[in-house]
């Protein structure tokens, strides 16, 4: 193949006879390779994307292999220029965009030869000039002709976001009323091209438009939405009976003007069909707002298969979603079990409702109704598998670093999608990457519909990492836009805490009171709080009542963790036996993977070895994969067991293993247990009188006070460096510890075991 250099009268490409000339030679092309080199010389030295491509040769509307036909349009045009495409002399691949033409070529038009501005005719400039002003007049003509030819749909972008109307039912039949908008929303976002509006935030939108949360969403009132919401379009959707089929119509219209952007239609024989119809409407209207054919077919599982083909169980599941979306937990269970009770083969609706048990702290339950949903997985759409497949890597299994390969699959597939940099953010919480979580939770909100759950994850991520002021920032952000919720304002109460902000505090507590399934996680937190400064029978009141709360609303788990909480602060502050009693009420409500980690710590602190050995036996065998277990848990259990035998030696071997995941934000279920690893190694080292390096340990966990929070470990820890520094024989540093603890503690209940012995020593050094 001759590489020589190309000369400027080499190509001459004649507009008005569609003909491409080397020399005297007419080089022969087909048609549809002819009009792809002409709109790549008509941009000679620009990029031409493969969506101009599609555009220019098909238009938008068309099921043709458009990928397919450029690629074979490309490869015609280098067979006869000659052109190697490893080094390009005419045509210039940039992988993934489009295409660029590189090389000098003639351009001619009714007979006319102009030459380059770079190579004028002696004495012909003039005339040159004109007639190339001609040729690019006619190249305008061209484009304005091909706007008008190809732009037969108004297309959206990919920055573009749409909101779904509720379905105009006449058929008198009410399994379609929700039903469908579900369907349709389910369909939809299979789309890694289109983003929809959540119904969070048109719950939302609505409240802010002073319209009631379950009005209708007309076309007049979603299209008010669309333009509240910054949004592009309105896609709303109609459903008739006419004899025994039913017709059902999309349209989709522009929220700036009310203009018609494209509709379809379809028709079901009967109404076993309607979904099927209402699936191949979507995949066409997915094609006429600007996906790619390539993608639809990619992403375009069958209604019936990534739902239910059960009317009635996806009615029930619509129900069960949009409780799920307004927060209401509790009332969405009984929807997502009726749907499942209908259609066993749901998988979605058992993935919700996993969800639905994860956010009520009830672990055990969504482990249960995640598995289920993961054999089910087939029966999902490909956004669908990749959060159910997560969610059993992250909440069955427990491989955190399968579930780190999926959500960043995920993010790949579906660019526009939050979830995927949302959860990723919680799996490096978990590992303690908290800068990495910081990451994840900044690109999910710029992903976001900014719904009150994404300020609040970016709010305690910020606090995570010590960057209160932006937290706080972020939170009150929420606040002035009416974006309330629960897990906000446990948030607040927590950057209020790192604060010293004792009435920040006290608002948050009397915003929960008296919410069934709210409440008890606020009196949890302000028995953490009591106990954090030594008030301990304050924090056994707070306890009581969160535990009894948290069954009242049925949450045994929840209560079974904050007995767990319980008994470990107990432990910690020198009360084995209650330590004991309480870890074995703890373990009776539940065996949930946290509150059984958590009782069996309580148990190895009090002195149980046996007892707390044979837990941990139990959890090694339970959850075989599971990283923070085998990485955190089941290390920092057997380092307690043997610094109680008097092995610090094995007891420091044993954390070795939990080196990289020691700062883990850990526990669900009511259950705190962040930075342990380190608490204990801190002890280890102090057993065998290494005071430096204890020293180290314990500060670690005041460097992480946005973290450990507070956790029994964060007031301890200052005691522990003052023990850490009496070893070392730095008498100045240890009375300054002790006085910080003691300080700390001003308030406390005098008989605490661990406070008397503090004084005592603090005394002797005086």
């Amino acid at each position: 193949m001759s590489t020589r250099p190309a000369r400027s009268e080499e190509l001459e490409l004649n507009l008005q006879c569609y003909e491409l000339r080397r020399g005297d030679a007419v080089m022969r092309l087909e048609k549809i390779p002819m009009e792809l080199l002409i709109l790549l010389v008509e941009h000679k030295d620009r990029l031409v994307s493969r969506e101009e491509i599609i555009e220019r040769l098909w238009g938008k509307d068309v099921f043709l292999d458009t990928e397919q036909g450029i690629n074979t349009a490309i490869r015609k045009i280098r067979q006869v220029l000659h052109d190697d495409p490893e080094r390009p002399r005419f045509v210039q691949t940039v992988f993934g965009k489009g295409y660029r033409f590189i090389a000098p070529i003639l351009v001619t038009h009714n007979g006319l030869q102009p030459r380059t501005a770079a190579a004028p005719i002696p004495g012909t400039m003039k005339g040159s000039w004109k007639i190339l002003i001609l040729a690019g007049v006619f190249v305008a003509v061209l484009t304005v002709g091909a706007v008008l030819r190809f732009h037969r749909v108004h297309a959206l972008t990919e920055k573009d976001t749409i909101v779904i109307a509720d379905f105009a039912n006449t058929t008198g039949d009410p399994v379609f009323d929700e039903t469908l908008r579900q369907a349709l929303a389910v369909q939809l976002e299979q789309s890694p091209f289109l983003s929809i509006v959540s119904d969070k935030r048109i719950q939302q939108t609505l409240a802010m438009m002073g319209q009631k949360p379950d009005v209708k969403l007309t076309p007049e009132i979603a299209r008010e939405i669309c333009q509240r919401t910054a949004s592009a379009a309105v896609l709303s959707g109609s459903i008739a009976q006419i004899g025994a089929k039913y017709s059902l119509i999309l349209r989709a219209v522009s929220c700036s003007n009310g203009e018609s952007l494209t509709s379809t239609e379809a028709e079901a024989n009967d109404k076993s069909h309607v979904l099927d119809a209402l699936g191949k409407a979507s995949s066409e209207i997915r094609k006429k707002l600007g996906e790619s054919l390539s993608t639809i077919e990619k992403f375009d599982t069958p209604l019936a298969q990534a739902t239910t083909p059960s009317l009635d169980a996806l009615k029930a599941f619509s129900l069960g979603a949009k409780a799920l979306d307004g927060g209401d937990f509790t009332a969405s269970i009984p929807a997502l079990q009726r749907a499942i009770a209908l259609d066993p083969n749901f998988a979605m609706a058992y993935s919700a409702l996993a969800a639905n048990y994860a956010n009520l702290g009830e672990s055990s339950l969504a482990m249960e109704n995640a598995k289920k949903a993961y054999e089910l997985r087939e029966h999902a759409t490909e956004l669908e598998k990749f959060a159910i497949e997560a969610n059993y890597q992250t909440n069955v299994t427990g491989d955190l670093e399968k579930a780190r390969h999926t959500y960043e699959f995920w993010a790949q597939t579906y660019p526009r999608n939050d979830g995927s940099h949302f959860n990723l953010g919680n799996l490096y919480n978990y590992v303690g990457q908290h800068e990495k979580a910081l990451v994840e939770a900044r690109e999910s909100f710029r992903l976001s519909s900014h719904e009150s759950l994404d300020y609040g994850y970016l709010s305690f991520a910020y606090g995570t990492v010590g960057r209160l002021k932006e937290a706080r920032a972020t939170a009150e952000e929420a606040l002035a836009k009416n974006l309330d919720s629960p897990s906000l304002r446990m948030v607040m109460y927590t950057l209020a805490f790192l604060q010293n902000d004792m009435a920040g505090m006290a608002q948050q507590a009397a915003w929960t009171a008296g919410k069934p399934g709210v409440e008890d996680v606020m009196l949890a937190m302000e028995a953490d709080t009591a106990a954090y400064s030594g008030q301990l029978g304050k924090a056994r009141e707070f306890s009581r009542r969160a535990v009894d709360s948290a069954e009242r609303a049925e949450k045994r788990e929840t209560a079974g963790g904050y007995e767990a909480n319980t008994a470990l602060r107990e432990a910690l502050f020198g009360n084995a036996a209650l330590a004991r009693k309480r870890a074995a009420a703890a373990l009776k409500l539940s065996t949930g993977r946290d509150v059984q980690y958590g009782a069996a710590l309580a148990l190895a602190f009090s002195g149980d070895t046996a007892q707390a050995q044979k837990l941990a036996d139990e959890l090694a065998k339970r959850f075989p994969e599971d990283t923070v277990v085998q990485f955190n848990y089941l290390p920092t259990l057997r380092s307690q067991v043997a610094l109680h035998r008097n092995d610090s030696s094995k007891a420091l071997d044993a954390l070795q293993a939990a080196a990289s995941y020691e700062l883990g934000a850990e526990g669900q279920g009511g259950v705190a247990l962040s930075l342990y690893p380190v608490y204990v190694r801190g002890q280890a080292y102090l057993a065998s009188r290494k005071g430096s390096e204890a020293t180290f340990e314990f500060q670690k966990i005041l460097d992480h006070r946005g973290i450990v929070v507070s956790e029994p470990i964060g007031a301890l820890a200052h005691l522990q460096i003052a023990r850490a520094c009496t070893t070392q024989g730095d008498i100045t540093k240890a009375r300054a510890a002790y006085q910080d603890f003691l300080t700390l503690w001003k308030d406390a209940d005098p008989d605490i075991p661990i406070l008397k012995q503090a004084k005592s020593e603090y005394a002797k050094l005086n």
